[in-house]
């Protein structure tokens, strides 16, 4: 490359920067949220399944649109939808910060998983075009996954402080202005880029992606807190399965398309988009399954649930680093696999979590699990976009994203249906067991069934109240347990995708269909990052 061509030191470290700044803004809501839980049910009387949307409302556009501003930023320029990203995370925290009631939050967090669908797939695609050295773009994504995790750490320590002192709605006081200073940085320092000639916007892959996703995943989240025979469930279900066959069907024969189907003939690619999909939804459905037992079952505060919901981001971080230096020594299949299966070990040793676990009990387990997630994070990222020309770097990176946020979104709905409909069933003989019994014991499993465990902490228990909440503890802990049964199980699966599909390059597929509009050299290769010939 020429000295013409080749980004200069300078340019690079800002582009980096403002990167890392865009990523950490986008995930921060994440647990900064999911912490939070507890104190915005309590404040605002919600049922389990309207505070499921509270975290679902973020990552539901998330995953609807990150495909969608992924090619908009290819087209128009990341730095304008990088800065449309900072403006919408402002936007959503501002309107969630004055709410007064569920439905005012739910449209907060619709804008800012909107921001965040934005800055995801663009602070990739910057790197990718700032940084064209497969090996030496591989550090850089590494230092971008590390800003993701350092997002996930602080997020319950500002979230625990916060509700230490403040209301709940507070928490999203700090996105505002640290998304409005980024936005006047990114204005003055950050450089623009591009996909190469001939990209296009696809308005047809876009509305039948948006469609698909948005009607599954909402079929899956409703299906989950009611019925999957419900009329507007079914319906949701069937017209989010059209419009994905619609969507392969326009993109096999798009010019231009939004996410080309060629990239799925590379094995790392496809290998890292279902561990995405797999990994997140098991991770981000424990979290929200963990708030709920530090809060509901440890009768934590706030501040006391985030010193131990931290340890497993602190944990990936500190692992991260070692990893991004092992990248080009040990093959990415070995080091996603291995860290997937570390996570599974940690979530089966979760499952012996009971109402009085100290913190050291617990805290060694929660660092063995986020130790995992630091091992899988940073090759898994560097794969997706390594592995395809740099041409097409973009697409891959907001496709990677896609398949992530997907698994997000579905995260609370599965673990979080699966936790409330076991401990529901189990309910009953806890209550029992626990000496509860008559009018008393049919009015909270009553209530329970009709509006949520949550409910009953709004109940008159009178005398009884000990007991009852003895009784919800432990119906809670089975149901937590059977969400880690399934999230370690989920985990095995993404490591042995992993290990299937992540071999060592033998050959490029072809992708003249991908590159015939941008470099018609280009390959897709199937192995990992720093490996193309």
């Amino acid at each position: 490359m020429s000295h013409l061509s080749k980004p200069s030191t300078d340019r690079r470290a800002i582009t980096l920067a403002m990167s890392c700044l865009g990523v950490f803004i986008a995930y921060l809501p994440i647990t900064t949220v999911a912490i939070s839980l507890p104190a915005i049910q309590e404040a605002m009387h919600t049922s389990t399944a309207q505070l499921a949307w509270v975290q679902d409302a973020f990552v539901l556009p998330l995953a609807a649109f990150v495909l969608t501003a992924g090619v908009f930023g290819d087209v128009h320029g990341r730095k304008k939808v990088f800065s449309a990203g900072l403006l919408l995370a402002a936007a959503g925290a501002a309107v969630a910060l004055c709410a007064t009631t569920i439905q005012v939050l739910w449209a907060g967090q619709v804008l800012a998983g909107l921001g965040s669908a934005a800055l995801l797939p663009t602070t990739l695609a910057l790197i990718s075009h700032a940084v064209p050295d497969p090996r030496e773009r591989g550090k850089f994504i590494g230092l971008w996954a590390m800003a993701l995790l350092a997002a996930l750490a602080v997020g319950p320590v500002i979230a625990g402080v916060i509700l230490d002192h403040a209301a709940w709605r507070w928490i999203y006081l700090l996105p505002i202005p640290a998304a409005l200073l980024a936005l006047a940085a990114a204005a003055r320092l950050l450089p623009d880029s591009h996909a190469a000639h001939g990209r296009r916007l696809d308005w047809p892959g876009q509305l039948t992606a948006t469609l698909a996703i948005t009607a599954l995943v909402y079929g899956v989240i409703e299906g989950g807190a009611g019925s999957f025979t419900d009329a507007r469930v079914l319906i949701a279900l069937a017209l989010g399965a059209i419009a994905l066959v619609g969507f392969v069907l326009i993109e096999r024969r798009s010019t231009s398309p939004m996410l080309n189907l060629a990239l799925f003939r590379s094995p790392a690619f496809t290998a890292t988009a279902l561990v995405a999909l797999i990994s997140f939804l098991a991770l981000i459905g424990f979290f929200f399954a963990l708030s709920l037992y530090f809060g509901m079952v440890q009768q934590l505060d706030t501040l006391h649930a985030a010193a131990r919901l931290i340890l497993v981001p602190l944990a990936a971080i500190a692992a991260g680093g070692p990893v991004g230096r092992l990248m080009h020594r040990v093959p990415a299949r070995h080091l996603i696999t291995g860290g997937l299966l570390v996570i599974t070990a940690a979530l089966a040793l979760l499952t012996t979590l009971d109402t009085d676990t100290s913190f050291v009990s617990a805290g060694w387990r929660l660092v063995l699990l986020g130790v995992g997630m630091g091992v899988v994070m940073t090759p898994m990222t560097a794969v997706a976009v390594g592995a395809v020309p740099r041409s097409l770097a973009g697409m891959a990176s907001a496709g990677n994203n896609a398949f992530r946020q997907i698994g997000s979104a579905l995260g609370p709905a599965v673990l979080g249906t699966l936790l409330s409909a076991k401990a529901t069933a189990t309910l009953g003989a806890h209550l029992t067991a626990s000496g509860v019994t008559g009018s008393l014991h049919r009015q909270v499993v009553a209530t329970a069934d009709a509006s949520g465990l949550g409910a009953v902490a709004h109940l008159s228990l009178g005398a009884s109240a000990g007991q009852v909440y003895a009784a919800l503890g432990d119906s809670l802990l089975d149901g937590l347990r059977l969400c880690l049964v399934v999230a370690a199980v989920l985990n095995a699966v993404a490591a042995a995708c992993a290990l299937i599909l992540l071999r060592e390059p033998r050959t490029t597929v072809a992708t003249a269909t991908a590159t015939r509009h941008d470099h018609p050299a280009e390959t897709v290769s199937a192995g990992a990052p720093g490996k193309e010939g």
